[in-house]
């Protein structure tokens, strides 16, 4: 669905009039950025700014690199989640004009430096917004005294859609205008934070699944440098991008679709949003299955290289960095279908065979991990095998090329397994929750129990002390060692945690033989 952003936010300002006075008869917290004041609103002793302009509407400027919003006068309310960017899978408004981001904050204009800590959304650079219920920053912030920046931005065709070979110059950062958006907030950030109670020179970056790969990928972007001190991964595996030939290829093939040639780029800058969004339902030219994919193009300008291939990069290399997995990655993908719990022997490989990147027997990998598990059931090795051959590798060579040229990194697995639905385990996504602190929101399934408290006092408190000093360690963890090879020390997260050396070395050792990819470049 796309809404007109003035219709969104007049609609929500007017339900949010009672909110300008607190229950304590308080005004409403003001904030003063470049571009003018915003109102937002006090939630549990937290300064909430929802929908915040970073970003002038992209609509005029499509596939071109995003500019700084005009100045407004008056107050502008910052009440309500802007629009996310036209995607498929949404219950969302929807807007070309959607660079807007949200902060969460105990104090404005109180003369304080906290940490800030930027998160970017998941969602495969497809879909996804900074507005989930997972997200919000109330707890983080009152708890930790930061301050929470989420973020909207340019997703799938509209941000990652690779046309500099067939439209001209104008459109050479097609294929990473998505992460210019990131760019572009942290620069409001960095020109705006102060205002708001946080630290400029203290930022770090932190994402999950695509929103992890993001945060990577900016790692090798020299227009990003100086905007964030540290990052911290979750599950965002990639290692490298989109190569130009064939980001190109699912360029014309996706123009072929919308029924334009590969030089009319002019007629794809007009079409109505709706109609590129219906398109993204085509099959991807280069992959077996599932929809086109667009995502992080090395362009040789924006992006020069692959954020982790041939090696870390370099420019980084002083950035500390936490890389987080889980311990059933792929049940977040493939848990939803009834029929993956209840398979047979005889099944088994020609599952294996749909859901696997790196290019192994089934039937091999089937044998080598009955012997190591011998008590596991059909199911537990598909999930298993699935995880350690699609999701768990780029998470591995990410630390492991820190580790080769001395960056300081240091890796958890969280083991901790989903308590509202026990055969679903420690899937992908499922640290968002104990990281934020957002144990009953929707899209959990930590349940409020007493171990998943437990497990996220100790995550967030971990987070939270890298945000403030660069280093992870804390009252309420481990010591925590740094990712060295070729020990591999590894923070296990559970009820009671514990540093583990190369936790799974077995199942890693069966799938070094092949070399990884990121699925779809």
């Amino acid at each position: 669905m796309t809404l007109d952003r003035r219709a969104v936010l007049g609609a929500a300002a007017v339900l949010a009039m009672p909110l300008q006075v607190n229950a304590a008869g308080r005004a409403a917290p003001v904030a003063t950025t470049t571009a003018g004041r915003v109102r937002g609103a006090e939630v549990d002793g937290i300064k909430v700014f929802k929908g915040v302009r970073y970003g002038a509407d992209t609509s005029a400027r499509r596939f071109q690199p995003a500019q700084a919003p005009q100045p407004w006068k008056g107050i502008a309310d910052a009440l309500a989640y802007g629009p996310a960017s036209p995607q498929l899978k949404t219950d969302e408004p929807t807007s070309e004009d959607c660079l807007f981001l949200n902060v969460w904050t105990p104090g404005v204009a109180d003369g304080r430096k906290r940490p800030v800590m930027f998160y970017v959304h998941g969602g495969a650079h497809a879909n996804g917004s900074g507005s989930s219920p997972l997200y919000d920053g109330t707890w983080l912030a009152r708890t930790y005294d930061v301050v929470v920046v989420t973020v909207n931005h340019r997703l799938n065709a509209f941000g990652y859609s690779y046309l500099a070979r067939l439209g001209g110059a104008e459109l050479a950062d097609s294929g990473n205008v998505g992460n210019l958006d990131l760019i572009l907030a942290l620069q409001w950030v960095r020109d705006n934070i102060a205002a708001f109670g946080g630290d400029p020179g203290n930022v770090t970056t932190f994402g999950q699944s695509g929103g992890g790969a993001k945060c990577v990928t900016l790692m090798a972007m020299p227009r990003a440098a100086g905007l964030y001190h540290k990052v911290a991964t979750m599950s965002g595996q990639h290692v490298t991008a989109m190569g130009p030939i064939h980001a190109t290829i699912r360029a014309r093939a996706f123009m072929d679709r919308l029924g334009l040639k590969p030089g009319e780029t002019d007629k794809l800058r007009t079409l109505p949003a709706a109609q590129l969004v219906e398109a993204l339902k085509m099959r991807d030219p280069l992959e077996r299955k599932g929809g086109v994919v667009f995502w992080s193009v090395v362009d040789h300008g924006v992006l020069p290289r692959h954020p982790f291939y041939p090696d870390a990069p370099r420019e980084s290399g002083h950035i500390p960095m936490i890389i987080g997995n889980t311990h059933d990655e792929t049940k977040a993908f493939l848990g939803g279908d009834p029929k993956n719990f209840a398979l047979t022997w005889d099944e088994l490989p020609g599952k294996l065979e749909n859901e696997l990147v790196l290019d192994m027997s089934p039937e091999y990998l089937v044998g080598r991990y009955r012997a190591l598990y011998p008590q596991a059931s059909p199911s537990d090795l598909f999930f298993a095998i699935t995880t350690a051959g699609r999701s768990w590798p780029g998470h591995l060579i990410q630390a492991e090329q820190r580790a080769r040229i001395g960056a300081p990194a240091w890796m958890y697995q969280l083991d901790f397994g989903a308590q509202t639905d026990p055969k679903m385990g420690a899937y992908h996504s499922y640290d968002i929750a104990l990281v934020f602190g957002t144990l009953a929101a929707k899209g959990s399934m930590t349940g409020t129990g007493p171990a998943a408290i437990k497990v996220r006092d100790q995550l967030s408190a971990a987070f939270a002390a890298f945000a403030r000093t660069g280093d992870p360690n804390c009252a309420a963890i481990p010591a925590w060692e740094k990712y060295t090879l070729p020990r591999r020390p590894t923070l296990v997260v559970n009820e009671t945690s514990a540093m583990v050396d190369d936790p799974r070395r077995e199942e890693r050792e069966i799938f070094a033989v092949a070399p990884f990819m990121k699925e779809g470049t």
